[in-house]
This record gives C-alpha cells, sequence and structure tokens, in this order.
C-alpha cells in the first residue's frame, strides 16, 4: 500500500487532524463525563498535515499493518486494514478505499481510538454501527469518517476486536447509498501489542 495513500486516508479520517473534542472525550470517559459534540475535521493537503513524515511500517500481522508516523512532529502509532469484502446498496457504486484504523496519539493522551474511514461522503445525522463479537456500537460520523459515539464503551469495543473474527461496519452515504464493509480482524491483536510498544519510546 503506497505510503501516499495512507497519508491522504490518515488527514481523511482526521489522524493528523483528528475531531476536536476526541481526546478530551476519552479522558471525560474515563471519569464518567459526557462526550463533547466533535468539531468538523481541518482539511490540509496530506504533505502538509503529515508534517512531511510518512508513515513507517514496523510489521504487518494478518490483513492488519503497524504504523507509525508524525505528523507536525506529534507521534502517531496506528494500525490499519482495508475490507476483506465491501458491498453497497445499490450495487456496485464507486467509492474511494475504505480503511478501518486502530490509533494512539501519545502527545493527545489518546489510545487505541477506533475509526473507520469508508470511502464515501456519509449522510449528516444518519446512523453508522460498527457490529463485532455479538454486539453493536453506535458510531457519529463527519465526512467520510465514524468514530464511537461513546467514548466510555472504547475500551471494551478494542477488547471484542482483538478478540473476534471479523467486523462489519454500515454505513449510508450523502446520496442514500447503503454501505456494508466487514474486515477480518486476525492479526490485529498482534499488531496493537507490537504498537503498544514502540508508542512507550
Amino acid at each position: 500500500m503506497a505510503a501516499g495513500r495512507i497519508l491522504t486516508a490518515l488527514v481523511a479520517i482526521g489522524l493528523a487532524g483528528a475531531p476536536t473534542g476526541h481526546a478530551a472525550a476519552q479522558g471525560a470517559a474515563a471519569k464518567g463525563g459526557a462526550k463533547p459534540v466533535p468539531a468538523k475535521p481541518e482539511t490540509r493537503p496530506a504533505a502538509a498535515a503529515s508534517g512531511g513524515s510518512e508513515p513507517t511500517l514496523i510489521g504487518q500481522f494478518g490483513t492488519w499493518g503497524a504504523y507509525t508516523a508524525a505528523p507536525n512532529g506529534k507521534k502517531v502509532c496506528f494500525a490499519l486494514a482495508k475490507p476483506t469484502s465491501s458491498k453497497t446498496n445499490p450495487p456496485n457504486r464507486p467509492r474511494d478505499p475504505a480503511y478501518a484504523f486502530v490509533s494512539t496519539r501519545p502527545a493527545e493522551k489518546v489510545n487505541n481510538e477506533v475509526s473507520v474511514m469508508v470511502g464515501y461522503t456519509l449522510k449528516p445525522g444518519s446512523d453508522s454501527t460498527l457490529e463485532v463479537g455479538g454486539a453493536s456500537y453506535a458510531m457519529y460520523s463527519q465526512g467520510d469518517g465514524i468514530w464511537i459515539k461513546n467514548a466510555a464503551e472504547e475500551a471494551r469495543l478494542v477488547e471484542a476486536l482483538r478478540r473476534s473474527p471479523d467486523v462489519v461496519v454500515k454505513g449510508v452515504s450523502a446520496k442514500g447509498t447503503e454501505i456494508t464493509d466487514t474486515f477480518a480482524l486476525k492479526g490485529l491483536a498482534q499488531a496493537l501489542d507490537r504498537l503498544g510498544q514502540d508508542c512507550r519510546r
């Protein structure tokens, strides 16, 4: 996978400029506080957002790559995978590549943040879901990215992702196209363990 495409994905999903409030939301969730409403991510060229730093692949585990980057000089560690199957209704609608991320940003005190870039601009106010381990998690959307609505559930979600064979992401595009992406989870636990070691350095 080309580093340039990953950088574009990073900017689109907000890893290089994550939704304002999500880091605070994780902290608030840990203290039992309410989650703030996120602001729209800043859209910037990939090179500017990355601070000229391209992601480095530090290990491939199944379908999941473990990467590090330093956008604007701040270390980011993330596991990334493409879907193993993608469906749209109506079928065969063209779309940009989809990616799932689990990211850690030490400078922002964000650990194992789950996000997905679906390759379509999502319908404002529409419900997206992430289904894994027999549970369904409500997700909020901005642009073509989704994040968990209840930050207090994120640790439980990550544990489910570590233990389950796959995860299904569902959403609706701005034009009404229904999206269903399935990501295989084999290798994610190993990728996160490797990133956990690397991000402490």
